[in-house]
């Protein structure tokens, strides 16, 4: 189903609820709206309406962020659908136009970038309002001084850290933003530090693709988060297959690890319908397509 009619009802409620005067009232009712809003999932089995879907509730709800800043769980939705966004119908549709269109995939990698910083922005004003020195104690002289993120915004950090590493990832010409890097890896370790197992091996996966994007990373340590990951999610979540293909097969030219990963993904996703599994499979399917490319 694109939408319940409950989540189209909240979702044009908290629209005209933006616009209202200041007051009380209209701030309980803000709070309502962003409680049950961010409970609610776009689910879709087919990826075209997904996008017609999503992009109409994130408008809704980044709307609501503003008037909510604070609110963890909406900004931890926002956050997440826009970085979604901008990986499955954005920077991965431009890998597969590029071979028809550079002009088209630049376009595209150019789009994905803003959403990623938008979705990074997005967080960051989140988890900054939790803790304000949130950035400072990342410098490495004040480690031992760092504080513990709070576990109602692991999620929240995850998905920014997520967004903040696709923004760089696309960002290479940039060197102000590449120069984030040790930031969004830090983000990252804060998250994995209270909850090494979030989001079924997603927040492992995402540290070993980190390690190996940092200058100086231990390529040790990459794999052991990569297999961390695998163990969490006991093999059953195929982005984590995806991402170790793409991450430490391709890092170490390993291409008989790289397709049989990928297989396994293909594999692993064949008896899911959600909407992440297809993207994946679709994803490993591709990379696959173009193995002699790669390697």
């Amino acid at each position: 189903m694109l939408f319940s009619n409950r989540l189209l009802t909240l979702a044009v409620m908290a629209w005209v609820l933006c616009f209202l005067p200041a007051c009380s009232v209209r701030h309980h009712l803000l709070q309502q709206a962003a409680d049950e809003i961010s409970q609610q999932s776009v689910e879709e089995e087919d990826i075209g309406l997904a996008r017609e879907a999503s992009a109409f509730y994130l408008k809704v709800a980044e709307g609501l962020l503003r008037a909510l800043p604070q609110h963890v769980p909406l900004a931890q939705s926002v956050t997440s659908g826009l970085t979604q966004y901008a990986y499955a119908f954005l920077s991965t549709e431009a890998d597969r136009v590029e071979s028809k269109s550079l002009q088209q995939a630049q376009a595209l990698r150019e789009r994905a970038a803003r959403m990623f910083e938008r979705a990074k922005t997005q967080g960051l004003r989140t988890l900054t309002i939790q803790d304000p020195d949130l950035l400072k104690p990342m410098d490495p002289s004040l480690s031992a001084k760092q504080r513990p993120l709070k576990p109602e915004t692991v999620g929240l950090a995850y998905w920014t850290a997520a967004a903040w590493g696709g923004q760089i990832s696309l960002s290479t010409d940039s060197p102000e933003v590449v120069a984030d890097l040790p930031l969004a890896a830090s983000l990252a370790n804060k998250a994995w530090k209270v909850d090494p197992r979030y989001g079924d091996g997603a927040l492992a996966s995402l540290m070993g693709t980190l390690e190996l994007a940092r200058p100086g990373g231990s390529r040790p340590r990459a794999l052991q988060y990569f297999d961390q990951a695998m163990q969490v999610s006991q093999g059953q979540n195929p982005g984590v297959w995806v991402a170790k293909a793409e991450g430490w097969a391709v890092d170490q030219q390993d291409r008989p690890s790289f397709e049989a990963w990928l297989v396994k993904a293909i594999e692993v996703s064949a008896g899911k319908r959600d909407l992440s599994s297809q993207i994946m499979r679709e994803r490993a399917q591709w990379l696959l397509s173009q193995a002699d490319n790669i390697f």
